[in-house]
C-alpha cells in the first residue's frame, strides 16, 4: 500500500509539472505567450548595483528564457506544497550547451509559489496559488564584490519576499543560501539535472 501511495504521489507531481509548464507556455492572460525568448527586447535591466546588492528585474518573465519547473512534494497527503519556476538570462541555455558551464553574468531567477491541491477530472492536481518570493543567483567567477556577504563561490545570492523585489532578506549567502545547494556543488551550485533545456 505504501508503494502505491508513493507511486501515485510521484505521478501527481509529474502531472502537476506538466500542467504548470503547459499553462505557462500557453497563457496569454498577462501577455506572455512564449517564455523561451532567445534575446531580450531592448536593453537588459541591470540587476546589481555597485555595492553588489541584487534586485529582481521587473521584466524577467518576458525578457528571460524559461529554464524549468520544480514541484516540491507535500510532507503529508497528495500533491505539492510549492512550485518553483525558473528563468535565466537570454542565451544561458546556448552558452551552457557550448561550455557545460554558466558564463559570468548569467542570472537565474526562481519564483516560489505556495500551492492549492484539489480533485479534478484528471485526478488530484496542485497548482500555483500564491507567490512567496524569488530566489536569485548571478554568476560571478571573478568575485567582484568581496566585501558583500551575499557573494561567493562564484555567485551573487539573494532571497526576496513577495512584494519586495528590490530588497533582499538574505544577510549571508553562506548562512541563508548555500546549504540548500551543497548537493549541486559539482554543477556550479545549480541543480542542472532538473532542467531539460540544459541536457
Amino acid at each position: 500500500m505504501r508503494i502505491v501511495a508513493t507511486t501515485v504521489a510521484s505521478l501527481v507531481s509529474l502531472m502537476v509539472i506538466a500542467a504548470v509548464i503547459w499553462a505557462l507556455r500557453s497563457s496569454a492572460a498577462d501577455g506572455r505567450t512564449d517564455l523561451r525568448m532567445s534575446r531580450a527586447d531592448g536593453q537588459r535591466e541591470a540587476v546589481v548595483d555597485a555595492q553588489g546588492n541584487l534586485h529582481v528585474p521587473s521584466n524577467y518573465r518576458t525578457a528571460y528564457e524559461f529554464l524549468g519547473t520544480w514541484a516540491i512534494a507535500a510532507d503529508k497527503g497528495l500533491g505539492s506544497s510549492e512550485f518553483h519556476i525558473v528563468y535565466a538570462t537570454p542565451g544561458t541555455t546556448a552558452a551552457y550547451h557550448a561550455s557545460g558551464r554558466f558564463p559570468d553574468g548569467t542570472v537565474l531567477i526562481k519564483e516560489v509559489y505556495g500551492t492549492a491541491t484539489a480533485p479534478m477530472t484528471t485526478g488530484t492536481v496542485s497548482h500555483a496559488q500564491t507567490l512567496k518570493g524569488w530566489f536569485m543567483m548571478l554568476r560571478d567567477s571573478k568575485n567582484s564584490h568581496p566585501g558583500n556577504l551575499l557573494w561567493g563561490d562564484g555567485w551573487g545570492w539573494s532571497w526576496f519576499d513577495a512584494g519586495t523585489p528590490t530588497k533582499t532578506t538574505s544577510t549571508s549567502y553562506k548562512k541563508d543560501c548555500l546549504s540548500c545547494h551543497v548537493p549541486a556543488q559539482a554543477t556550479d551550485w545549480v541543480y542542472t539535472s532538473g532542467y531539460p533545456a540544459l541536457k
